[in-house]
């Protein structure tokens, strides 16, 4: 499946079952990307980490993180914005919470972002409306 199946199957606002689906694909080709850089679909991860981002479960920060950490390419097609969609003062205290070392690594890096200005006037509706542009084209 490529991002354009994924869109088509289950749409940016995938519920219930889907949402598994959707996580497995990003599981399984983040695991490929990590196998050798090229191995998985990043434009099919970027899509799945936007469907989280877009169901808004804290839950999925660390997958998205961990997508996001598989290769150089996979980096710099998943948008640091996707571990967001709860917000970025949630997303935080949510990583703040968490043992897992992801967590703090993730947390490190949405900290000198955010220093940087990057989430200076995030909105978890303007971004979603923007990629919902993106992906309708």
């Amino acid at each position: 499946m490529d991002a354009e199946e994924s869109v088509r199957r289950y749409g940016l606002r995938p519920v219930g079952a889907e949402l598994e689906e959707v996580r497995g694909l990003l599981r399984e080709h983040a695991a490929r990307e990590r196998g050798g850089q090229g191995d998985g679909d990043t434009e099919l991860m970027r899509l799945c980490c936007y469907q989280l981002f877009r169901n808004g479960d804290l839950d999925d920060v660390l997958l998205v993180w961990s997508a996001k950490q598989a290769s150089f390419d996979a980096a710099c097609s998943i948008d640091a914005e996707f571990l967001l969609g709860r917000g970025l003062d949630a997303t935080k205290a949510y990583l703040t919470a968490h043992p897992a070392p992801a967590a703090a690594a993730a947390l490190k890096r949405l900290c000198e972002l955010e220093a940087q200005g990057q989430f200076e006037d995030f909105s978890v509706a303007e971004r979603s409306a923007s990629y919902d542009r993106y992906y309708a084209d």
